[in-house]
């Protein structure tokens, strides 16, 4: 993979991991006090984590186990949206949103992974 292939697929994952981050924020502080936090801290720095994980694969040479990271920590942060919802401190509409936010990022750093696991041509 090129540097430019990379900077364009990381561009685009830190782009998308930003907008996330300044829908998220506003919205965590409308949870009740007691779970801001709490739950609301927990999922706002695991989001922070992914942005920085997509900033250290974009500048290593070996980005496969930052992108790695970065998937498990979607992963936690799909759980805690499904917790925030059932517990009724997110409404549905927040709720698909910030589902199709982590899954479009992920898709994004799934690509990445695929990408950097190819055979170089």
């Amino acid at each position: 993979m090129t540097e430019t292939d990379r900077s364009r697929k990381s561009g685009v994952a830190l782009e998308k991991t930003y907008r996330f981050l300044l829908w998220l924020i506003p919205a965590v502080e409308k949870f009740p006090r007691s779970q801001k936090f709490l739950l609301g801290d927990r999922m706002q720095t695991l989001a922070l984590d992914v942005q920085e994980s997509l900033i250290e694969a974009t500048y290593s040479r070996t980005p496969t186990p930052h992108l790695l990271a970065c998937n498990l920590r979607l992963e936690k942060l799909r759980f805690l949206f499904r917790l925030a919802m059932d517990l009724h401190y997110l409404d549905l509409a927040r709720y698909e949103f910030a589902a199709r936010a982590i899954d479009e990022i992920g898709r994004l750093v799934g690509g990445w992974l695929k990408a950097n696991r190819a055979p170089a041509a």
